[in-house]
């Protein structure tokens, strides 16, 4: 583990759960999930949402935490893997096409916290500003860190 960090407190995805994400009963936010799968997509496929897997398997540091953002989240060619960069991939959603939602979803997210603590608040923080930017928009974005 790198240096102490003052890790943001997160909670777990409210009862209700996916279907309460897909239908508007459990708002939109970053929440700590116990794990993410195949099925979760097809769910998301199902609701008319648009979803992506960041797997994070033994990612230890900010560079190829960005490397798994690019590839999990097929980001365009302009991503310029810094936290800007993403923090504007994440408002500018329009290579996903058209949607009622977006579900971005990690894997080994545990990992990667204690791994490096400061990538993953900073990572917490850009996708806690991407839900808000999106939460008064038609599409609502969602985060599961799992």
């Amino acid at each position: 583990m790198t240096s102490p960090v003052d890790l943001p407190e997160l909670p777990e995805l409210p009862d209700g759960g996916l279907p309460g994400l897909f239908e508007g009963t459990v708002p939109p936010g970053v929440y700590r999930c116990d794990s993410v799968g195949p099925d979760v997509l097809m769910q998301a496929d199902a609701a008319n949402w648009t979803g992506a897997v960041i797997d994070l398997s033994d990612v230890t540091d900010k560079a190829e935490f960005m490397n798994r953002c690019a590839t999990g989240l097929e980001l365009p060619g302009w991503f310029g893997h810094n936290w800007d960069a993403l923090a504007d991939s994440l408002t500018d959603l329009s290579w996903w096409g058209e949607t009622d939602g977006y579900l971005l979803m990690t894997a080994g997210w545990p990992g990667f916290e204690q791994a490096d603590p400061k990538a993953a608040a900073t990572a917490v923080n850009v996708f806690t500003a991407a839900v808000g930017y999106w939460a008064v928009r038609d599409a609502p974005l969602s985060v599961l860190l799992g």
